[in-house]
């Protein structure tokens, strides 16, 4: 049974312009440490990644049903790539106490300027 649906695009230059003006900062407080080293490892590429993930992270709030202003923690929702390539949902303390029961799908693909995430999260 389906629990939530949510999708989100990302502007990857609005992603970029946030790191380099904020910097470690920044990504401190939206990406976990698994998040930032798979992005920086793109080096120029490296702001794809970073958008892609951001909007993974906004598709889990929307569904969820919370958006990322009621109890939702960028730092409790990660992606981590499996060896194949294929990105998973990570979730951590709170995140994970809620919604771990759930089985997560997580579709990400970007072009050189926009990124787009879609998650499907259903009941097992």
């Amino acid at each position: 049974m389906i629990y939530g649906i949510g999708t989100d695009i990302v502007d990857v230059d609005r992603i970029k312009q946030a790191i380099e003006s904020y910097g470690k900062r920044f990504l401190d407080r939206i990406y976990t440490e698994t998040e930032q080293e798979y992005s920086e490892s793109f080096n120029d590429k490296k702001y794809v990644h970073y958008a892609a993930r951001f909007a993974a992270k906004e598709s889990f709030s929307k569904a969820i049903g919370t958006g990322i202003t009621k109890g939702f923690k960028f730092r409790e929702v990660g992606i981590k790539n499996e060896v194949s390539g294929k990105p998973i949902m990570m979730l951590e303390g709170e995140m994970l106490e809620r919604y771990g029961q759930y089985k997560i799908h997580v579709s990400l693909s970007h072009t050189d300027t926009n990124a787009i995430a879609y998650i499907l999260i259903e009941s097992e």
